[in-house]
This record gives structure tokens, C-alpha cells and sequence, in this order.
């Protein structure tokens, strides 16, 4: 069975309140993906995504952690952190080292098959993907599939 990281992107997609139109076809998107698929692979996620799903204002906070409810919550080790690191010393991701950098790195590390996120700039990006394999080839680390909602939806993962 697949593992799947679910990155923040994926609830915060889940239980959007915009109204425009790449808002409601992204969460429509993610509803289907999570109908279709959350059953089929074993889901996991980090505690920086909770962190960052608790900072929300909205009114949708609770649901979008409680979407992650009973999903294996990955541990965040000083490796993983320095990994971290490591992505943004060599230009694989911004200058964040609690954002893309540490998704990537914990997905990665535990060795997910498939990094699951709406964030196309930095994660499910074609460009980057290269960049990214090599990075985590010199580290001795597996890359996960980094996949949006989108790449579901002709069953072809």
C-alpha cells in the first residue's frame, strides 16, 4: 500500500471559504481525491502540519485538522531538520526552514511514496523535481512522487 504525506495545503484545499474559481475547483478536486483515495494508502502527517493548520483564523480551523484525525503524525527528528537545511543551502527551496523545506524533508526521510500538496511553486513542481531527486540522491534519501489532487484523477496513481 502507497504511503501518502499530506502536506497543509491538501485540508486547508479541503475546507476552503474562497469563492474564485481555482478555490472551488482545487477543493472539489481534493473532496474527490480524498472520497476516492484516502482509503487506498496509508495517509501520514507531520506536526508542522498541524502547526501551521492551527495558525488559521477562520472558522474552518477545527475541520481541517480534524480531516488529519487518525492519520500517522511523523516524528520531526534534529536529522530531518538539518535536511531541511540542506534543501535550502542548495537552492532546492526557500528560505524557510519550517515550510517546504521541512515537508519535503520529513516526506523524504520516512520515505513516502507520494508528497501530496496543492503548492505547485515550490513542492509539485516539474521544473524542481530534478533538483530535488539529485539533492536527495547525494543524501542517501528516497524522493517521494510529489503530486497534487489533479494527478488522481485519471487513476493513474
Amino acid at each position: 500500500m502507497n504511503t501518502i504525506y499530506i502536506e497543509t495545503s491538501i485540508p486547508s484545499f479541503y475546507h476552503t471559504l474562497r469563492t474564485d474559481p481555482e478555490s472551488i475547483a482545487r477543493r472539489n478536486w481534493t473532496h474527490q481525491w480524498w472520497r476516492d483515495n484516502a482509503t487506498k494508502s496509508t495517509l501520514m502527517t507531520s506536526a508542522a502540519v498541524i502547526a501551521e493548520l492551527r495558525k488559521g483564523t477562520s472558522d474552518k480551523t477545527k475541520d481541517r485538522i480534524a480531516l488529519l484525525d487518525g492519520i500517522e503524525i511523523l516524528a520531526i527528528t534534529d536529522e530531518i531538520v538539518d535536511i531541511a537545511h540542506i534543501y535550502i543551502k542548495k537552492l532546492v527551496m526557500p528560505n524557510d526552514p519550517q515550510g517546504d523545506a521541512l515537508h519535503l524533508a520529513i516526506a523524504s526521510y520516512h520515505k513516502a511514496d507520494v508528497l501530496l500538496t496543492w503548492n505547485c511553486r515550490h513542492l509539485a513542481n516539474a521544473n524542481k523535481f530534478n533538483h530535488i531527486r539529485r539533492v536527495n540522491y547525494e543524501m542517501g534519501l528516497s524522493t517521494p512522487i510529489l503530486a497534487t489532487p489533479l494527478n488522481y484523477l485519471n487513476g493513474s496513481h
